[in-house]
């Protein structure tokens, strides 16, 4: 399934993890997975309502040990949304959080 990763900016850069405007309307009822990330280490990933999971993870001390945090982003229909945050936590081996769902892996292009 191919997805279309969110990106911030008229230059299309990867987004601030602190400093990306969840109440833009971009997020609004935005539902589907994401990847929080600093350099080659995935730090973070997971699925559900993105501007509620990504401001929560905001607060949490384990990812904000990792600096320079960015963050991207994909909508994902509410029945293949388990699917593919399994496929992404088993390709990209995020750091933190070892709870995914025991679903069927959807295969998903990566962002980068």
């Amino acid at each position: 399934m191919k997805l279309q990763w969110g990106i911030c900016g008229d230059d299309k850069h990867w987004c601030d993890f602190h400093h990306l405007n969840l109440d833009s309307d971009t997020f609004k009822d935005n539902k589907g997975v994401y990847i929080i990330w600093s350099g080659e280490t995935v730090v973070r990933l997971g699925s559900g309502i993105i501007k509620d999971r990504i401001s929560e993870h905001r607060g949490n001390s384990e990812i904000n040990t990792y600096n320079n945090l960015k963050v991207t982003w994909a909508t994902v229909k509410a029945n293949q949304m388990e699917g593919v945050e399994r496929y992404l936590a088993d390709v990209l081996d995020p750091a933190v959080g070892d709870r995914f769902p025991d679903a069927t892996p959807i295969e998903v292009n990566l962002p980068w």
